[in-house]
Parts: structure tokens; sequence; C-alpha cells
């Protein structure tokens, strides 16, 4: 893997970032808790072992939520809750939440994992109606 440098923000554009970094996996994680903290079937992030997370802008609006005897964190903007980097000592790496990037993604998917804990709609996304925006009424 190549060092590179990745650039984001939050919805709302109060917090700004790059990550510098060797991105070894991108992982979608199936598990309740991630299902839960991203609203969606899954969370989709890039593991960076070392990286460097630099805050750009808006650093103290970030906040950090780890849930209580688990292994389970997550930062994120605290005007609009987006999802943000974070170093992660039990995975030992920068986690990097793939949607918040700006920047075209080093790599693509190369983890689904807890797919035996995933919703059970997940296996019907495949079949939904496919639009390039809003559909008209």
């Amino acid at each position: 893997m190549i060092e590179s440098t990745v650039r984001g923000a939050c919805l709302c554009g109060a917090v700004r970032f790059s990550v510098t970094g060797r991105f070894v996996h991108f992982v979608l994680c199936h598990c309740s808790r991630c299902r839960k903290g991203s609203g969606s079937a899954h969370a989709a992030n890039l593991f960076a072992p070392g990286a460097r997370i630099e805050w750009l802008a808006g650093e103290a609006h970030v906040r950090r939520f780890e849930l209580p005897d688990t292994r389970h964190l997550r930062q994120f903007c605290d005007r609009c809750g987006a999802p943000m980097p974070a170093h992660h000592p039990a995975a030992g790496a920068v986690v990097v939440p793939a949607g918040c990037l700006d920047d075209p993604l080093p790599m693509g998917p190369d983890l689904k994992i807890f797919c035996a804990d995933r919703a059970g709609w997940v296996d019907a996304m495949a079949a939904a109606a496919r639009f390039d925006g809003l559909p008209e009424p």
C-alpha cells in the first residue's frame, strides 16, 4: 500500500480534516452497533494503522462516543452528527468513515464483516429501482 492523503468534511462543513497514512482495509461492517451508529445497512470505514489526522477546521466540534464495555466507538460533528475519523486503539488504526471523504477513495471495499448480523432487508437492495437523482413524483 502506498501512503496517501485524503481530505473530508462533515455534512455542515464546520469540521474539515485530512488523513495521511497507508489504508490497508476498506471494511463494510454489518454488526448491529455499526448499523445503529450509521443509520444504514452497514458502516463503511477505511483502516490506516499509524495514520495521522490533521484537523483543518472545527476540531472543537468533534465529539467522541465510546460504548461502555465494548470496543465500539465513533467520532462525529456536534453540529450535524456526521461521522468523523478517529484514532481507534482496539483496531490499532485510524478509522475513517468513507462517506465523509471529499477526495476519491484510494481503494474499494475489500472486507464485509458480521454478515450473519446484517439487516434482513440488505439482500433485497440489489433489486431496488435505481435513479441518478430524485425520481419524478
